[in-house]
Parts: C-alpha cells; structure tokens; sequence
C-alpha cells in the first residue's frame, strides 16, 4: 500500500467510528463515487465533493478563469449520477489570496455554465480569502476551488456495481481532453521539460497548450440520467477520473475487464507520450486517454444502449466485456495489465 493510500485508509477508519447517537443511515459509504445516505425506506441522497485540482494553476497562469468552474461542476455531478442519482443542487468552496473582482466573476461565469449544462443549482457557498495559505502562479491570484454536491434516489433503484458480471459489455462516452486529473504529468512534461509556454501552438493540436489544458471536463448527467430512466438495465457506471480506467475496478471486486476495442487517443495524450518518454503503462495509468465515462450494461441491452448513449455522443463506442477475472482489467490492444495498485 502507498503512503497516501495508507493515510487515506487511516482518515476513513476514524470516520468510520462516528456514533451519530443513532442508528446508521448510511447505504453506499467510502469508496464508490457518491455516497448515499437514507433519508426514508424509498429515497436516498447521493453526496460528493471534489476539486478541480492543479488544473487551476494553468488559469492562474494565464489568467483565465472563465473555464474552471466548469470543471468543479463537472468533476462533482459525473461522481454524483454514478450510484444512479439524479443530481439537485451543489455548493462551491473557494479559497483565494486575495478576492479580485474580474476572477470571481469569471468563475462564477464557469461555474453558471456547468450547472446549467448538469441541471443543477448553486443555491450558496464560501468564499474564504486566506492570504496565509494560498500563493498564487503567480501571486497574488492564488486560489483553490471545490465544491460539494447532492442528489436523490431512489434505494430501489441505486447503481452501485454489485450487478454487474462476466458476460457484461462496457460502453465508453468520449472525454472532452485531459480533464481535471492528471495535470501535474501535463505540465511537467511539455512545459518544465518540454521547454514549451503555455502559449505555443503545437502542430499536432492545432491550437495552444493553454487552450487544450484548460478545455472543460464533459459533463455526462444528461446522457447519462435518459439512460438510467431507460427501460435498460443498468449495472455499474463509471467515472474515469485520476488512474484511468482502473476506476472501473471500484464497482466490484468480484469481476475484471477486457477492454479489446480502445479508442485512439486524443493528440494531446499523444504528445504527452511521445515528449515525456511516457510508457503506454504510465499514460493509462494517469490519464482518461480519451474515454470519460463508462457504463456497464447486459450484453442482451448493449446495442440499446449505445444507440441511446450514441444520441447525445456519436463516438460512443463498445470497448470490451467484463470477465471473471476479478480485479484484473487488460488492454490487449496496448500490451498491458492493471490491477488497483496500477498498469504494468
């Protein structure tokens, strides 16, 4: 176990002794994407909370904020819908060096527009200025942003993975590009050792690396939630965040994956590898390569649902099956294996 795997594991055995002087109404706790607390015998409420991580040094760099709130959006409601919850509102936490007014007015403009394309509200939030703690690149436009999100569903009808088994097709919807994990590879690579500036013009991209770093995560809730309503039957959903596709592994320990039919990946992964020196191993390991959001369905149901999907995402594609493989996911198509601890 890494050392922050350990100290992760350690903050969540102390959570996990919390007596509230009542019984527990937790259902789905630590460890999937959302948790889902009862609050009667029929309905639940899902809750996440996430950041947009070193994604916002890219903003603060180049003074772009109008973009990043997107991405906190994002990065909660894709988490939100994976237990099968339709998403309701969100609050945002934003922490800044110093509050300058065109700044939090562009986030605020991001985080508008991400709500607006989740269906959600953003009834409040916090805005701490905490000069002690944040140092902006460069200063003083330092900031941090979070947020915190909620929906309900029904207990019923919750998604949590335990469905799912071999036989299983896995249908990917495209990323948008990096997305919000993985940035500090980014960087390093083509800005530190690359010897490029945030404004150049790779050939391969067609436009800056500012522009490619700071494209907004997708935002999946409708495509999603019409399948959910569905009359298909579905298993696991996934969103592949930080490790890539292994977070398909966090829907059940019981099966494992052979995703045979990937899809290219996007030119800026490409030239990530081919700068860094990277190995297939690493990129998969650190990145989406392309694929945002994956849901597991019955075979009987996976041209349904990719015709469904397909509506919302024409590059919606079929990339392999579940197996009886447990906690084994291959990419044959790239020569690797993972595993929860990562690709070899």
């Amino acid at each position: 176990m890494s050392s922050a795997a350990e100290a992760v594991a350690g903050l969540v055995s102390v959570l996990g002794t919390i007596d509230p002087g009542r019984p527990s109404r937790s259902v789905v706790g630590s460890g999937h994407y959302a948790s889902v607390v009862a609050i009667d015998d029929r309905t639940g409420i899902a809750v996440c909370t996430d950041g947009v991580g070193t994604k916002v040094i890219v903003a603060m760099q180049v003074g772009r904020f109008d973009t990043i709130g997107v991405d906190c959006v994002a990065m909660n409601v894709n988490d939100l819908i994976c237990v099968g919850a339709e998403p309701i509102a969100m609050v945002d936490y934003l922490a800044v060096e110093q509050p300058a007014v065109e700044m939090l007015r562009a986030i605020g403009e991001g985080l508008k527009r991400g709500a607006e394309r989740a269906g959600v509200e953003i009834p409040g939030g916090e805005l701490a200025e905490l000069p002690e703690l944040i140092r902006g690149h460069p200063s003083p436009h330092g900031f941090d942003l979070a947020g915190a999100a909620f929906g309900t569903v029904a207990l019923d009808r919750m998604i949590t993975g335990e469905a799912v088994q071999p036989g299983d097709a896995a249908i990917a919807l495209p990323s948008s590009g990096i997305h919000s994990n993985g940035l500090t590879l980014a960087r390093r690579t083509l800005i530190e050792e690359g010897g490029r500036s945030l404004d150049d013009v790779p050939e391969e991209l067609g436009r800056s690396l500012a522009d490619e770093l700071l494209e907004p995560t997708e935002i999946y809730v409708r495509a999603v939630l019409e399948l959910i309503k569905s009359p298909i039957e579905v298993h696991g959903l996934a969103h592949i965040t930080g490790d890539g596709l292994l977070n398909l592994l966090r829907l059940n320990d019981e099966v494992g994956y052979e995703l045979d039919t990937l899809p290219a990946p996007a030119p800026v992964f490409e030239l990530i590898e081919t700068v860094g020196v990277l190995s297939p191993a690493q990129m998969y390991r650190e990145f989406n390569m392309g694929i945002g959001f994956c849901c597991v369905v019955s075979e009987t149901d996976a041209e349904r649902a990719l015709a469904l999907l397909g509506h919302h995402y024409p590059a919606a594609s079929r990339i392999g099956r579940v197996t009886a493989d447990a906690g084994v996911i291959s990419l044959p198509s790239v020569g690797i294996t993972g595993r929860k601890e990562g690709f070899e």
